[in-house]
């Protein structure tokens, strides 16, 4: 099974395939892999030796980012995530960044975002829309309205915590609601980035 991948020169992690999430624009929808995965459904998830032993094998050359984003929420195994990145840290000189719905709080309760301090150095949040009802009809979370008020928590602590915070949003909302979502990003202070909605074997980096 692929636990590791690599897409326009960086290294990615599939360390789950859960999600509270069904958005829309899931690459998920589109195929089994993207980059150079043939597919990214795990047979089981993978244990931190397991991930350690896959990296460690992994050709890392010319590759100086990993980046938590696979066919799951990263955050829903927030705390194997943290032990991986500590490792990572200790054996390379790699950026750290992790894909993230923002919903930890939800998804673990008991995560201690701070432990995030200096080992991960970018956090990448999926803002998908500019308001609660519109962003449950394009991310479809299982905890309902709640979850875009907890999304910008975690953004704003996270912003606190990590040298880097950013918002994504996917194309599949309207001009209006892009804009909507830039004012609320520039009114956080956290740069905003809209990508592309793909319907082809690509990712969403």
């Amino acid at each position: 099974m692929t636990i590791f991948y690599r897409f326009e020169n960086k290294l990615y992690a599939n360390i789950t395939n859960k999600c509270p999430c069904a958005c829309v624009f899931c690459i998920r929808k589109n195929g089994d892999g993207v980059g150079g995965s043939d597919s990214l459904w795990l047979e089981h998830e993978p244990s931190i030796e397991e991930i350690k032993q896959a990296f460690d094998s992994f050709d890392k050359t010319g590759l100086h980012e990993l980046v938590f984003c696979g066919y799951g929420e990263p955050m829903s195994r927030s705390g194997v995530l943290i032990e991986i990145a500590k490792y990572v840290k200790q054996t390379t000189d790699m950026k750290i960044r992790i894909n993230t719905n923002g919903l930890v709080d939800f998804i673990n309760p008991e995560f201690d975002p701070y432990s995030m301090r200096y080992i991960i150095d970018c956090v990448s949040i999926s803002l998908n829309a500019p308001d609660p009802e519109s962003y449950a009809e394009v991310t479809r979370p299982k905890y309902g309205l709640p979850s875009f008020n907890s999304m910008l928590n975690f953004a704003r602590l996270a912003k606190s915590i990590v040298p880097s915070v950013m918002f994504t949003v996917v194309d599949v909302i309207s001009p209006e609601q892009i804009k909507r979502c830039q004012e609320l990003a520039d009114g956080l202070d956290i740069p905003l980035r809209v990508r592309h909605y793909v319907t082809d074997n690509e990712s969403y980096t």
